[in-house]
């Protein structure tokens, strides 16, 4: 699959190469290209680009920026070359704020996640969102000893939640699907939970796990 990873952070690095390493084709955008020279350089086969080229490249787009920019990449990108395209959203809320207690704040209510506004503003794109309650080391093929963890998943298009569901379990994760948009109130929450081990005690290689 061609794939196209809108963001160059950290988690844009570490999803491109866990593409790369199922053998997947992948672009990652980045407005300043010769930042990831040096990455490039350590993944054979990677394409870099700008957000223009990675939208066009990709039959399946990754978002994953900060949430406070996540509309402006799509708008840059361009939502007719992302049209009809899966796109996995890994983007979480986080206001420019201080955690308080080990408790990150959010720039939305529980009455509508981030997702939520952006399948609002660009209706054509089929958002899943997923990888947004584990931190960047353990998102491809994670070790616990308890097993594979969960992954939670929600978007309105169903073909799209299978695409994803298929990616996930490449990357060794079990999948939960917790239904459409709205979901995405309880999900991106999650990551508020996963942190909170990290600012209270610098534990960040735990993941979620759905026990029945």
């Amino acid at each position: 699959m061609r794939v196209g990873v809108l963001g160059s952070g950290v988690v844009g690095q570490t999803l491109a190469g866990g593409f790369l390493k199922h053998g997947h084709e992948v672009m990652i955008a980045s407005r300043e290209p010769a930042k990831l020279a040096e990455w490039a350089r350590q993944h054979p086969g990677a394409r870099v680009g700008t957000p223009q080229e990675t939208a066009v490249f990709g039959d399946l787009a990754v978002l994953a920026v900060k949430g406070t920019a996540a509309a402006a990449m799509l708008r840059t990108a361009g939502a007719g070359s992302l049209a009809g395209k899966t796109l996995i959203d890994a983007t979480n809320p986080i206001a420019d704020a201080p955690p308080v207690g080990g408790v990150l704040k959010f720039f939305t209510t529980l009455d509508e996640s981030l997702m939520e506004r952006l399948q609002s503003e660009f209706p054509q794109i089929h958002f899943v969102k997923a990888f947004n309650s584990v931190g960047s080391a353990q998102m491809v093929n994670p070790h616990f000893a308890a097993g594979r963890p969960t992954m939670f998943i929600c978007g309105n298009d169903h073909g799209a939640k299978g695409l994803v569901s298929g990616i996930l379990e490449q990357f060794g994760w079990e999948t939960e699907d917790m239904g459409e948009a709205q979901a995405a109130r309880a999900i991106e929450p999650l990551c508020m939970l996963w942190c909170i081990p990290g600012f209270r005690n610098n534990q960040w290689s735990h993941a979620f796990k759905l026990l029945r």
